[in-house]
């Protein structure tokens, strides 16, 4: 039995968490549960770099037990590196548009950050007549996505994420592969929700992901899809044929908490999920 876990959203610089005392923590139980294959779906810091390095460090301590493989999340985009430098194969463990096959099964892993395109955009009355420069204006203005570095046109981004993760799919297909599908954004508009009196909700929703994304995933009938972003905790629920995972670790600050104690590794260690292969 292969035992893949997955975490996304965890937050730790925001979080304002001892790292070195975290990174251990969390290395020690992934050996202990005997977990094969953890997964990070983004957001581990506000800066690609720290990310990397705190993959690096785990990936030294746990040695050849757990292999382990992360994505950016938008949080990790606004500093290191720029947009169009994140779409290059940065290192091995980084797995945007890129797959890895777990030995002696038919399973592929295939990673990508994915983005958005406004499809999650809030269908109440005030939101109707907003246009992606709307969108895209209020990002600049109040999103951390403002200032991500580089990047094109949400459309157009969104569509070279299509691109190459249809063609991910398909050699999988080829391959009679089973796939775990990992990215950032949410695929999948049945995780979003509106509400008539948070106007600010009502616009971020619409960078929220794809459900252009979700209709390919629903194509495919990829096996197992893990997101992060919506700090929204759910067990893993199959939709038409698909199984989704999120677990998102989220924000434990006086202003925004969203834990239910104040100890971080409880809090991980609650939203952590397994994949059983």
């Amino acid at each position: 039995m292969i035992k893949v876990a997955t975490t996304s959203d965890n937050h730790l610089d925001v979080n304002k968490l001892d790292i070195d005392t975290v990174l251990q923590a969390q290395a020690q139980y992934l050996v202990a549960q005997k977990i094969d294959y953890y997964l990070i779906a983004g957001d581990q810091f506000n800066d690609f770099t720290k990310t990397q390095d705190y993959v690096a460090k785990m990936q030294q301590i746990v040695g050849k037990a757990v292999k382990i493989y992360f994505i950016a999340g938008n949080h990790e985009m606004v500093n290191g590196f720029t947009y169009p430098e994140l779409q290059l194969p940065i290192e091995p463990a980084y797995l945007h548009q890129k797959f890895v096959d777990i030995p002696g099964t038919n399973y592929r892993i295939i990673g990508n950050n994915g983005w958005y395109d406004y499809t999650y955009a809030s269908p109440l009355t005030a939101q109707k007549a907003k246009t992606a420069a709307d969108f895209s204006r209020w990002r600049n203005a109040y999103w951390i996505d403002g200032g991500i570095q580089g990047r094109a046109d949400d459309l157009r981004l969104m569509q070279q994420v299509l691109n190459m993760v249809h063609q991910q799919f398909m050699l999988a297909k080829q391959e009679h592969k089973k796939v775990i599908f990992i990215t950032h954004f949410v695929p999948q508009q049945a995780y979003i929700f509106y509400t008539p009196d948070r106007t600010y909700w009502n616009m971020a929703t619409a960078l929220m992901g794809s459900q252009r994304l979700g209709d390919l995933i629903q194509a495919y009938q990829i096996e197992h899809v893990i997101f992060g972003h919506l700090h929204l905790r759910q067990k893993p629920k199959t939709l038409m044929g698909v199984t989704y995972h999120t677990a998102p670790v989220g924000y434990g600050l006086k202003r925004i908490n969203e834990w239910s104690s104040s100890n971080f590794m409880q809090e991980w260690q609650k939203t952590l999920q397994i994949i059983q292969i």
